[in-house]
């Protein structure tokens, strides 16, 4: 089988991986095939926040996929295999290496920053198995990992937004707000830090012909303890706006320090550190009236494609099993395996890679998330989904993800306008 003897050679593996394809050989002639998935997530680390809602998620899928899904008057099972990150990129790619080569997966999945998308991208392309990622901005997973716009690659498969889109929201709510022009940068030593404060691609140049005057004092590394230079830096340049993109630690360290050295911005507005309820909640009080991106919500007028639940619904069920407020990655979870499961009914022969991967580019769904379509771009391999913006406002019983800027996907609707710090 020529997909087998590739990954062979390229993991020296040749006995162990040998003779599993004998059996994958045959499996299309048993009473009950099951399609492996691999699941790539952060479950521990930094990152956790973004895998919180993943059991809950994958219980509801398995109870679906316990029926079968369909393919050429046949019913497959669906056997979901999760694996943690732990947060790290180096693990990541181990345990997709695992996935791959020793549960001899036939579609692998990630999830959550390109910490672990692109490790796990990489891994399946060099092994020639197809895939299909989410929750990743989509310049840092498809130039982070050297595509050209050209080519594309041939396995992997990514649907999200881009950082063209979070600019256009993050400079959309800062001009509803009035304040001065001039932003604070906040970009770490990371995919996402390097991507997001690229000079070239990333929020620089953008801001600029936004009219919007950009303090960069450079790169940090994750999980910094001091940003004194930041600060004295933000606060010389007049800067009425913070942004960025942090792991909730970094931001919460940055936070604490700005309060204590006396800087208080108007408006702060960080992607990745702001997205989740738990994070909002470890920083008490100074949570509240912070804002960021938001990729998913109740509000957000979509359906499934499995199950016909609307997002409203899927929200209100992870809070009434859980006791936690909805996040924003439930949605992205579960358009993740609306996708595997539409690949899989699709599919024209699901004991092929090259078949498996051929109906992943084909994909034309909606799903929960919105619309994912491969063929649409902006370049290969990559579709995107909508972006609106919003705050952390006071509800009464905490702190609460409100929409108040819409401008670029005015079908989902806002709930409340913008108010500034302090």
């Amino acid at each position: 089988m020529t997909t087998t003897t590739r990954r062979h050679v390229l993991a020296g593996l040749a006995a162990w991986v040998a003779a599993p394809a004998i059996l994958r050989s045959t499996r299309a002639y048993a009473q009950n095939p099951t399609i492996k998935v691999g699941f790539v997530t952060p479950s521990t680390g930094p990152l956790a926040g973004f895998a919180e809602a993943d059991d809950h998620i994958l219980e509801g899928l398995r109870a679906h996929f316990a029926g079968g899904v369909m393919n050429n008057g046949k019913s497959y099972n669906i056997d979901i295999i999760k694996k943690d990150s732990q947060s790290n990129p180096n693990r990541a790619a181990e345990v997709a290496a695992d996935l791959i080569l020793g549960d001899e997966v036939d579609i692998i999945t990630a999830a959550a920053t390109p910490d672990t998308t692109n490790p796990v991208a990489d891994q399946a392309e060099i092994n020639e198995v197809p895939c299909i990622t989410t929750d990743a901005p989509w310049q840092p997973y498809f130039f982070g990992r050297g595509g050209n716009p050209a080519e594309g690659f041939q396995y992997t498969y990514h649907f999200f937004w881009g950082l063209e889109d979070v600019i256009a929201n993050f400079t959309g709510l800062w001009d509803d707000s009035g304040v001065t022009k001039k932003v604070g940068g906040l970009f770490p030593n990371d995919a996402d830090g390097n991507a997001w404060g690229d000079p070239n691609l990333g929020l620089p140049p953008a801001l600029a012909a936004a009219g919007y005057e950009l303090t960069d004092p450079g790169r940090f590394q994750p999980l910094n303890d001091d940003f004194s230079n930041f600060i004295s830096a933000f606060k010389d340049a007049g800067c009425e706006i913070v942004t960025g993109v942090m792991i909730p630690p970094d931001f919460g360290t940055f936070w604490s320090q700005a309060a204590q050295q006396g800087f208080n911005p108007k408006v702060a507005t960080i992607g990745k550190a702001l997205l989740f309820p738990s994070a909002i909640e470890a920083l008490g009080p100074r949570g509240v009236g912070l804002t960021t991106e938001i990729w998913w919500s109740p509000n957000h007028p979509f359906v499934s494609s499995l199950t016909g639940i609307s997002a409203g619904d899927l929200a209100v069920g992870y809070s009434s099993a859980t006791g936690r407020p909805w996040t924003q990655p439930i949605g992205f979870k579960h358009a993740l395996f609306e996708v595997v499961a539409d690949v899989v009914s699709r599919s024209e022969d699901l004991d092929d890679y090259e078949a498996n991967t051929a109906a992943i580019k084909s994909t034309n769904i909606s799903t929960i998330v919105g619309d994912v379509n491969w063929s649409t771009g902006p370049v290969p391999n990559v579709s995107k989904t909508p972006l609106v913006s919003g705050q952390w406002q006071d509800n009464g019983d905490g702190a609460e993800l409100v929409i108040t800027n819409n401008k670029h996907a005015p079908q989902i609707p806002v709930g409340g306008e913008l108010q500034l710090l302090g």
